[in-house]
C-alpha cells in the first residue's frame, strides 16, 4: 500500500518551524535541532503516535563487545550522562512535551534498558500518563557480558502509553490484528520476532514468543546509527497502535527506522534529530521506502 493511497499529503506542521525543516515528501518531514526546543513549537493535539528511542546514558567509559572484540561505549556526546537528577529531569521534560501534542486518542511507546526505563517510567506516572504495557523485547543475538559479573543483557523494555488516564480508555489497539498476526491468540507482552528467513516458532500453548535480532545488513545499505532499531519492531508497534492515517513522531529520529516503517504501513512520519549526518541517512532511507511503497 502507498502512502499517497493511505493519507493525505503532510502538510508543513508548523510555520514556526519553517527555518528548522531539513527534508519533505507529500509523506514525511524531518526537522534539525534540539529535540526538547522543537517539541515545544508543535500545536497541541498534533500527532497520533509518538516513538522514542532517547538516550541511554551509557556513554561514560564503559565498554561493550562490538564484532567480538572489547570496544569503547562511546556513542556521542548526546548519550553522556549528567547525572541522575539532571537526566530525569530532562526525560521528564521531552515527556511533557510529547504529552501535549498528543492527541487524547494517541498513545507513547518508549523504548530503553535499565539505565533509562525506570526513570522515563517514574517520569510517566508522576506526569499523569495512563501505563498501558511494559512490553519486553528479547534480543537472542545479544553482547556478551564481559565483565562477567551478572546476567548478560539480552532485552529491552517498551513501556506503551496513553497521554491521559480517562474513565474510557481512547488509545488506538488494532487487537485483532495483533491476535491474528499471534496465530489466534492474545499477543503476550514478550516478544522475540522470528529472525530473517526463520518460521514464527510456537514456544507454548498459551501463546507465541517471537524472536527478533538486531537490525538487518540491508537496513544499513546507507549507513546506521548506534542505537539503531530493526524495522521490524516499529512495524508491530506502529501496526499495534495507529490508524492508517496516523500522523507518527519520533523526537530522537536516529536513523529514521520509525519513518522507514510508517512508509512501509501508508502512515505518515515526523522526525526531530540533532544531527545533520543522521538527517541525510534518514532522508535516503525514507526516499527507498516511499519508493518501495508504491
Amino acid at each position: 500500500m502507498s502512502a499517497e493511497a493511505a493519507a493525505p499529503a503532510l502538510k508543513l506542521v508548523q510555520p514556526s518551524l519553517r527555518e528548522s525543516l531539513f527534508a519533505k515528501s507529500d509523506a514525511y518531514r524531518l526537522y534539525q535541532g534540539d529535540s526538547l526546543a522543537l517539541l515545544k513549537q508543535f500545536d497541541a493535539g498534533t500527532f497520533d503516535m509518538v516513538f522514542a528511542d532517547p538516550p541511554y546514558f551509557l556513554s561514560n567509559g564503559g565498554f561493550t563487545c562490538k564484532n567480538g572484540k572489547r570496544a569503547a561505549v562511546n556513542k556521542g556526546n548526546w548519550d553522556v550522562s549528567r547525572g541522575v537528577e539532571e537526566d530525569h529531569a530532562f526525560t521528564s521534560a521531552w515527556l511533557k512535551e510529547c504529552q501535549r501534542v498528543l492527541k487524547p486518542t494517541g498513545s507513547i511507546w518508549v523504548s530503553g534498558t535499565q539505565h533509562v526505563i525506570f526513570s522515563v517510567g517514574f517520569a510517566m506516572q508522576k506526569l499523569g500518563y495512563k501505563l498501558l504495557n511494559t512490553v519486553t523485547w528479547y534480543k537472542p543475538n545479544a553482547s556478551p557480558n564481559l565483565a562477567c559479573r551478572y546476567f548478560t543483557h539480552s532485552s529491552e523494555l517498551l513501556i506503551w502509553a496513553s497521554p491521559k488516564p480517562a474513565a474510557k480508555l481512547q488509545h488506538t489497539f488494532n487487537y485483532k490484528k495483533m491476535k491474528q498476526d499471534n496465530g489466534g491468540k492474545q499477543m503476550r507482552d514478550v516478544w522475540a520476532l522470528p529472525r530473517a528467513g526463520e518460521e514464527e516458532i510456537d514456544t507454548d500453548e498459551a501463546g507465541r514468543v517471537w524472536t527478533m535480532t538486531a537490525p538487518r545488513r540491508e537496513e544499513k545499505v546507507h549507513g546506521s546509527h548506534p542505537t539503531q532499531k530493526p524495522v521490524s519492531l516499529l512495524e508491530r508497534v506502529i501496526e499495534a497502535s495507529t490508524s492508517e492515517d496516523a500522523v507518527i513522531l519520533d523526537p530522537f529520529n536516529g536513523s529514521g527506522t520509525t519513518g522507514v516503517a510508517a512508509m512501509k504501513l501508508g502512515r505518515r512520519y515526523v522526525g526531530i534529530d540533532l544531527d545533520e549526518n543522521y538527517l541525510s541517512l534518514t532522508k535516503k532511507r525514507l526516499a527507498d521506502a516511499e519508493r518501495s511503497a508504491r
